[in-house]
């Protein structure tokens, strides 16, 4: 048995690298801003809010917001104390614990996203 198995990856063994979106060159050779999550404005935002189910307990979801990693962290945190309930980030998603659709629904109007559904 010789040392990397080529069989998985095609022959290109595990030297694979990623490439930038913006300007196709390796990631780690990137100087571009185009990895960064490009963040539009509250007002041409559209927040889908959805009561989901789980395990008998319901679950107010904050979907389809465009926002960095940090600026969702920060959006959670105003959410979860205006609201009085915990939550967390999913898959990009804010999720709020109970069904708190109305109160979600007010703080994201006041901050100047536009919602829909709930």
């Amino acid at each position: 048995m010789s040392g990397k198995s080529t069989r998985l990856t095609g022959g290109a063994g595990w030297g694979i690298t990623r490439e930038c979106p913006g300007c196709g060159r390796p990631q780690t050779a990137c100087s571009c801003s185009a990895t960064a999550a490009v963040a539009l404005p509250p007002g041409k935002q559209l927040a889908r809010l959805r009561l989901e189910k789980r395990c008998g307990k319901s679950v107010t979801v904050v979907a389809g917001l465009v926002l960095s990693e940090a600026e969702l962290k920060g959006l959670l945190k105003e959410v979860k104390a205006s609201c009085g309930a915990g939550g967390t980030i999913k898959d990009g998603d804010l999720e709020i614990q109970g069904d708190q659709r109305g109160s979600v629904r007010d703080f994201m109007v006041a901050k100047g996203f536009r919602c829909e559904g709930g």
